[in-house]
């Protein structure tokens, strides 16, 4: 066969397909890290790692936001819808039969997290209210708490979610309570979140905190974040609590 007719493998099989990027991509798939983080997980000097983020990030998979906690470090954020989609078009390119059909909206495991952030008036409040309308028995609190905001109350009522009633709370009212997951979604709070009992999985998400635009679609698209991570989170904690029930 000439070689000028072989197909070329589909760009995220290329990008997937190194071992220090699949590395990288599993490590943010399962939190949001900074550099100097992935440099440790993946036991790789910092240039090597940079330059392997920078062809994911080339590749659309990988996106960086610049620390709200520290503006000289940025937290790298892995889009896993994008990859979902990649994925499914690299298998149907080798043959239709492979091509992932979407996945029906399944239900939540039996699993306790905590949401967190700076103020728990807008993220976290959200955060807990999205995933409780999927069954996850969620709680949310901040480090500085601050009245609920009303544009997380109004994107909320859009989905047909009632917040309005629910108070702020400190993260020091959940200090000793035991939770499958704690995920911070400020980089500020990741930095004080206190340990709890029974070594929870620690998860950060770096989400810009939408009260500094102070407008509806700030909050609109942190919402749809939400979503989207809540989405990947049921699915994630579901084999975790299947191996854990195994081994019982």
């Amino acid at each position: 066969m000439d070689a000028r007719s072989i197909p070329v493998p589909p760009r995220f099989l290329r990008l997937a397909g190194h071992p220090l990027r699949w590395r990288l991509l599993s490590e943010l798939a399962r939190s949001d890290r900074r550099v100097g983080e992935l440099c440790r997980l993946a036991g790789q000097p910092q240039s090597l790692v940079s330059y392997h983020l920078r062809q994911l990030r080339d590749g659309g998979l990988v996106s960086a936001r610049r620390s709200a906690a520290d503006g000289r470090d940025s937290y790298y954020v892995l889009d896993l819808a994008r990859c979902g989609e990649l994925l499914a078009g690299a298998g149907g390119a080798l043959h239709p039969a492979l091509s992932l059909a979407p996945r029906a909206r399944s239900a939540a495991p039996e699993a306790h997290v905590l949401f967190l952030c700076t103020g728990n008036s807008a993220r976290s409040q959200m955060a807990e209210a999205l995933s409780a309308e999927r069954g996850l028995r969620a709680v949310s609190a901040g480090s500085r708490p601050k009245p609920l905001h009303p544009h997380a109350v109004q994107v909320m009522r859009a989905r047909g979610i009632d917040i309005s009633g629910r108070r702020s709370k400190h993260l020091s009212e959940f200090a000793g309570r035991r939770f499958d997951c704690v995920i911070s979604l400020c980089d500020r709070v990741r930095e004080v979140c206190p340990e709890f009992p029974g070594e929870p999985e620690t998860i950060h998400w770096s989400i810009p905190d939408p009260a500094r635009e102070d407008a509806l679609p700030a909050f609109e698209r942190t919402a749809a974040e939400l979503e989207t991570r809540i989405g990947f989170l049921i699915e994630a904690i579901k084999p975790t609590q299947q191996e854990a029930s195994h081994h019982a």
